[in-house]
């Protein structure tokens, strides 16, 4: 668990996949999650999928030029667009400025 400071851009990308070729799909996936924590203002990562195949990931920049920065790098692009081609039925992304953050865990 990890609180974000206020100010992080969260990106929330929600998503149905296909179930075409699963094995492609963790690969890029894995490769996106390398590069995107290798990347300026990279903060984290939280992502969930159901068994129905709809998924929620967001991940956390320090800003909004972090943001963008990683929607404009272009290995993130060539995932981006294999996805909408192979492995994704539909996708919404929203981006968002947290205001406030806190966790909690049962002990």
């Amino acid at each position: 668990m990890t609180t974000f400071a206020p100010g992080t851009i969260a990106v929330i990308f929600v998503s149905e996949v296909t179930g075409e070729d699963p094995e492609g799909y963790a690969a890029a996936a894995a490769e996106a999650n390398a590069l995107a924590e290798a990347q300026p203002g990279y903060r984290g990562i939280d992502s969930a999928r159901g068994t129905d195949g709809i998924g929620i990931t967001v991940s956390y920049w320090a800003d909004e030029a972090a943001a963008v920065a990683w929607r404009q790098h272009a290995r993130h692009s060539e995932i981006r667009d294999a996805g909408r081609g192979r492995w994704y039925r539909w996708y919404s992304l929203h981006v968002a400025e947290i205001g406030r953050s806190y966790d909690w865990e049962k002990e």
